[in-house]
């Protein structure tokens, strides 16, 4: 796989909140949006998932352009998080103290079994501690973002940081198709494949998307619990920059991410503003139909970035590694489910 550069990480950009740039790419995303939603109800399948197809299959058929893809960036980073901020009015403060303290607690245990795990298999494989740690971090915390979080404080070169980045999105994306499966094997309720696909998949988007593939109602608890987990980036970073003897503002110089995501406090205002019981039935049911557009958005964006004839090129122990790393994450995750719900 191509070296990937330092200035390619997922980095916080300071600019407007949609540039001239983004417009034809997002002009795509709305007409990929409105036929994701028609297309779910001939087929009864959601638009999320349909979205994600979609950009899957632009992505492998050539028919994505160039000028197309900082609006297929930007639907993947901010209009999913705007989705994700919505979808907090689905939950009501009964559902957030359902979590609890032991179900917060086994949220933690995942992120941390998990994080020492990949390690001492990236070990077991021969494979550089850089690229490990940073295996490590994506498959624990949220994917790709958590290793360009995590890069600064590694010994890995840009290619073991590709190889990682690699790694979380093709198993992020396969978690899509076989989780879901998984659960109807195993008749899992909502709430329960909820608690699995928050707890064991990587990314947000890819989150939303495996939950959604299961069933709509598993989306509020998959995103309670991969919330918790992506809370835990920062002071996971911290951690590792502390023992491997780095002040943490020097870390933190170079890779900053926020102690708590912009994203995930509106999320928490929205589940706050529904408790007020301000908002009608009504005005409930429009914000879900505007939830769904923004992350259909974003989960066209996402697919577009799943690049097969990349993906293939990672090949031999890195690639035992990812997939090792996505068992040792279900597995986990699986067990879990059953003590969060």
């Amino acid at each position: 796989m191509a070296a990937a550069s330092r200035s390619s990480w997922p980095q916080p950009a300071l600019r407007l909140p949609i540039t001239g740039a983004d417009l034809p790419g997002l002009a795509v995303v709305v007409a990929c949006v409105a036929f994701a939603f028609v297309a779910s109800g001939v087929v009864d399948v959601s638009p999320l998932v349909v979205g994600v197809v979609l950009g899957v299959v632009a992505a492998n058929t050539g028919l994505i352009r160039p000028s197309y893809r900082p609006g297929f960036t930007f639907a993947a980073k901010r209009l999913l998080r705007v989705g994700v901020v919505l979808l907090g009015l689905r939950l009501s403060l009964d559902q957030i103290g359902a979590l609890g303290w032991i179900g917060a607690l086994t949220v933690v245990g995942v992120v941390v079994a998990t994080f020492a795990g990949v390690q001492l298999f990236a070990r077991s494989l021969g494979l550089s501690s850089g690229l490990g740690l940073l295996t490590a971090t994506g498959f624990s915390i949220c994917g790709a973002s958590a290793v360009a979080a995590m890069a600064p404080l590694s010994d890995a070169d840009e290619e073991e940081t590709a190889y990682a980045i690699g790694l979380v999105t093709l198993c992020g994306t396969l978690s899509i198709a076989v989780l879901p499966l998984i659960g109807q094997l195993l008749d899992m309720t909502v709430e329960q494949f909820g608690a699995f696909a928050g707890a064991g998949v990587h990314d947000v988007g890819q989150v939303t998307a495996t939950a959604s593939a299961y069933s709509e109602e598993a989306l509020p608890e998959a995103t309670l619990v991969k919330l918790t987990r992506v809370v835990l980036l920062a002071p996971m970073v911290a951690g590792v920059g502390l023992m491997r003897r780095r002040s943490v503002a020097e870390a933190f110089d170079v890779a900053r991410p926020p102690i708590v995501p912009l994203f995930v406090v509106g999320f928490l205002a929205m589940i706050a503003l529904r408790a007020t019981d301000w908002l009608s039935a009504e005005a409930l049911d429009i914000a879900r139909t505007g939830e769904q557009a923004f992350l259909t958005a974003g989960m066209f964006g996402l697919g577009a970035g799943v690049e097969f004839a990349r993906l293939r090129r990672l090949g031999g122990r890195p690639l035992v590694l990812g997939l090792g790393s996505w068992a040792i994450v279900a597995g986990l995750a699986l067990g879990a489910s059953y003590l969060i719900v």
